[in-house]
This record gives structure tokens, C-alpha cells and sequence, in this order.
């Protein structure tokens, strides 16, 4: 059995600051069979998972092209074109089927469903017999045009993100079964109207989305069923599909698949008003945890979320930190003030208004006077539960100690997943009181472990709390929470059956 892989990665925030062109993937361009596997063998990713996946079933992997890039802007039109053109071209269609390792929440000026676009493109070389299996991130926006064109489709069932790699096994194996004629997938896709953001999609901690995944395990336990996906959603992608969906899977039963679906719809709309989130303005978050006798206390300032397509550069919780009574530390991309530092070199004093550099919904440059402690270049392997093995990069980069306030500068946006964001520079996360992160949620793969308290912050940014501050032109409407309750109309139609 030979399986074609291939794929293409990006969380796009259709909020955020600039463009995302095609040479922002080139820090994770993979094509063929030696670069794939020296690079992604025994990682726990989702292309480590394809490998694993395909050494069980005994099959031959056909690697093209794998092309990734950081959760950033809109992606132009041109890079779109070129990274389809690139995947598809890759592809290798004499294979008994075809895995695809995609986000599901890609989006390109004037195309707002890249992956069901790029499917589309595939079932048009391939025909419909070909299987094809797809694996999704947890905040995929799931469309109509994905479940079309997918023989499967299978997403995380974690948040964090720590099982790709046993979801990517998942997704191969049944294509496997698939190929050997064992299964008939069928899928149903049911979308509730639900708009959430990420910090209410915990699976970990008891809470609604926790409560849904546990649903969706007792119908995975039908024998009839193949596996159960269920989708968060993106709410900082402005395209038609954006929200929460479930995509049930049953082997020769459409009916059932899409009798569970619409059951996990309806209990997701039942769960609305616990789907919500709020934080505390950045004044009083910081004199909060200030006044925690213990550390260290994790400041989550989700409005800068990396892993949402932020700038990382957000000043609103940083100017409440110079001063600080006890040790804090932050992150703050600045590519001028890092190349500073590196210019002055290690030892020497530092002064220089920092962040800010995107507009005023991440605040202004916040001015910071100290001494540049350590200089690093950027790269770091990560060694905890987020998908062990990546390759991360921070660029250039400076430690800035101000009194009790450190601060990482960074050439590039790089999500706090791992532990070597901090351990890389030489320093301990466990020696700070504050810690001050840009994410939403994914954090704790690097820092759960070690917190005593979290403080979530309410500040401005494209990947705010409160939806209500953006300005939605292509959603599919009505949306919960977007269209009050008094003018809300449930929607179930047959596009959910």
C-alpha cells in the first residue's frame, strides 16, 4: 500500500496587522521522503504521526510537499495560489490514497475556505475514488466544501494540543481500512450557530467543551462509528463557517452519523451561555497578581495570542510591569530592539521604547532601561508535551533585565508552547513571581506544570475576548453571541443533515 502525504498549515486572523506572503512558510518547507522524515520521525506531530501511522499498516509513504507558517494575517492571494499549485504538484497520484495535514482555518484574500478549495483542486486530478483523509486542527472552521471532499476527516481531541500525533495515527489507520475495502466512511457535518473564543475550549478541566468531547467518545464507542470530531472553531477568521462544528464519521450509516451529529450540535447550543469568557483590565490583573503570596502567576494575555496570529508585541500589560515589586518576566517581539541588543552586546545598559509597533490596538512603545544579560540566536527543539520534537525559532534574541522585570526580546513571533521558549535563554520560569503570557490556552504545555495562579487580562487586540468588538462582514448570520437571544432564530436546516 503507498500513501501520498502532503500539506499545508495556517491559523489565519483575518483581524490581525499585514499580509502573510509565501515566504513566511519557509521556516517549514519539507517536500519529499529524506527531508520529511529527518525532520519529523519520532516527533509528536502531526507528520510524525503519518509515519508512525504508516509503519503500523506496513504501507510506503509518497512525501510531498508540507509547507507551514506561524498563525499570522491574511494570507495573499499569490502565496495561496503558489502553495496549492506546490502541494498539488507534489502529490503523488499513482498512491493508493492520500493523507492531507491541514489547519482548517485558512483563509486568502478572496477565498475564504483555502483547504476546502485545495481539496476541491485534488478531487479534480484525483476523481472520487481516491481516499482521501484529512487531519484538522481543534480551531478548524469547518465547511461544507471540507466534509465534500474528504473520505475522512479527523481533528485534535485535545486543547492544548497534545494528541496530533495519536490523531494523525487515527486518520492513517482508517484511510488503511479504507483502501483495503474493511470501511465505508461516510461523514455528517452539524454547525449550531456557535461563535466562541479559545480560552473557553479547555479539554482538560471540567467545562462545557470538556463535557462535549466526552460525549463524542461515548458515540466513538458505536461500533458503528469511525471516529468523531469535534471542532471549536476560529472566531478571529471572518469567513462564512466560523464556529463550532461537529463532524461524525459511520462506516455504511449515514443516517446514524448524522443522528449523533445533530445530537452534539444541539447539546453544544444547550451549553451556549457557559461557551462564555472574561478577563480583568491589565491595572488590575497585574495588582492582582502582585498580591498573591505565591508564584509564579500566570498573567494570560490572550488579545496578543501568537498561536492566534497576534503580533506579540501588545504594551497594555507591559506598562504595568516596569517598576515591578516582585520578578516578572514577559515576552515582547521587537525585531529592531533585539538587533540593538545584539548590537551592544551582552553587559551593557539598554534603552529603548519597545513594542507597540502594530497600531494602537496592541498599545504604544513602552520605554525600558537596563542591561542586556544574555544574547541567543534563536532556535530551540521542543522538549515538552506539545508536539515533541518541533523545531521552533525566536530569531534574534535579547534578555533585558529592568530591576525586577525581564524581558525576552524577539526578532520573530514565537508561541509560548514549550518550555524552551524560557529555559533557551537560561532562564527558569519557576524563579519568577509574574509570568506574562501571549497565548490563550496552549501555554500550559510549557508552563502548567508550574503555575499557582491564573489571571486572565481583558486588553485590546485581534484576538480579543469579547467578540463583539470586531467587525464581522462574511460570517454566516445569525450567530450566537453576535445576534442577541430576542432576535436569534435557531437555525436547523438540511445543510446539517
Amino acid at each position: 500500500m503507498k500513501l501520498a502525504v502532503a500539506g499545508i498549515f495556517h491559523e489565519t486572523n483575518t483581524f490581525a496587522p499585514g499580509i502573510t506572503e509565501s515566504d513566511d512558510f519557509a521556516r517549514e518547507w519539507v517536500q519529499g521522503n529524506d527531508a520529511f522524515y529527518r525532520r519529523y520521525e519520532h516527533t509528536g506531530t502531526s507528520m510524525g504521526g503519518v509515519i508512525d501511522g504508516a509503519q503500523l499498516e506496513q504501507a510506503e509513504l509518497a512525501c510531498g510537499l508540507y509547507a507551514a507558517a506561524t498563525p499570522s494575517a491574511m494570507v495573499s492571494r499569490n502565496a495561496a495560489e503558489a502553495l496549492m499549485d506546490a502541494v498539488l504538484s507534489s502529490i503523488d497520484l499513482s498512491s493508493d490514497g492520500i493523507i492531507l495535514i491541514l489547519h482548517g482555518a485558512m483563509v486568502a484574500e478572496g477565498m475564504s475556505d483555502v483547504e476546502g478549495e485545495l481539496l476541491r483542486r485534488i478531487r479534480e486530478l484525483t476523481g472520487p475514488a481516491m481516499p482521501i483523509a484529512i487531519t484538522l486542527d481543534l480551531h478548524a472552521n469547518i465547511s461544507r466544501q471540507m466534509a465534500d471532499h474528504a473520505d475522512l476527516l479527523v481533528g485534535y481531541d485535545t486543547y492544548p494540543h497534545i494528541d496530533a500525533c495519536e490523531r494523525a495515527v487515527e486518520a492513517v489507520q482508517l484511510l488503511a481500512r479504507m483502501i483495503r475495502g474493511d470501511i465505508k466512511p461516510v461523514l455528517s457535518l452539524a454547525q449550531p450557530r456557535l461563535l466562541i473564543v479559545p480560552q473557553v475550549m479547555l479539554t482538560d478541566t471540567d467545562g462545557p467543551m470538556k463535557a462535549l468531547m466526552e460525549r463524542a467518545f461515548a458515540i466513538e464507542r458505536d461500533p458503528a462509528i469511525l471516529n468523531v470530531t469535534v471542532a471549536g472553531g476560529f472566531p478571529y477568521s471572518d469567513v462564512p463557517d466560523a464556529g463550532v462544528a461537529f463532524v461524525v464519521t459511520a462506516d455504511h450509516n449515514a443516517r446514524l452519523a448524522a443522528q449523533y451529529a445533530e445530537e452534539l450540535s444541539l447539546m453544544a447550543w444547550e451549553l451556549r451561555d457557559q461557551l462564555k469568557s472574561a478577563g480583568y483590565a491589565a491595572a488590575e490583573a497585574a495588582a492582582l497578581a502582585f498580591a498573591e503570596p505565591e508564584g509564579p502567576v500566570i498573567l494570560v494575555e490572550g488579545s496578543d495570542n501568537v498561536g492566534g496570529g497576534a503580533p506579540a508585541d501588545a504594551t497594555h500589560v507591559l506598562k504595568e510591569l516596569i517598576g515591578a515589586p516582585k520578578k516578572s518576566l514577559i515576552v515582547i517581539r521587537d525585531a529592531d530592539a533585539a538587533a540593538l541588543a545584539h548590537r551592544q552586546g551582552t553587559g551593557t545598559a539598554f534603552q529603548a521604547a519597545i513594542g507597540g509597533k502594530n497600531g494602537g490596538l496592541h498599545g504604544e512603545p513602552v520605554l525600558i532601561a537596563g542591561v542586556v544579560r544574555f544574547l541567543f540566536d534563536g532556535p530551540y527543539t521542543h522538549i515538552g508535551p506539545y508536539m515533541t520534537g518541533q523545531w521552533a525559532d525566536m530569531g534574534q534574541t535579547a534578555v533585558i533585565e529592568s530591576g525586577n522585570l525581564t524581558v525576552i526580546l524577539t526578532e520573530k513571533r514565537t508561541a509560548p508552547w514549550d518550555i524552551g521558549h524560557v529555559t533557551s535563554v537560561g532562564l527558569r520560569a519557576e524563579d519568577y513571581h509574574v509570568i506574562v503570557v501571549k497565548s490563550a490556552v496552549a501555554w500550559k504545555t510549557a508552563f502548567g506544570p508550574l503555575c499557582k495562579k491564573i489571571i486572565p487580562v481583558d486588553t485590546p487586540g485581534c484576538c480579543g475576548e469579547n467578540l463583539s468588538h470586531f467587525h464581522y462582514t462574511q460570517i454566516k448570520r445569525p450567530i450566537y453571541p453576535l445576534d442577541s437571544e430576542t432576535t436569534y432564530r435557531r437555525v436547523i436546516s438540511d445543510e446539517n443533515l
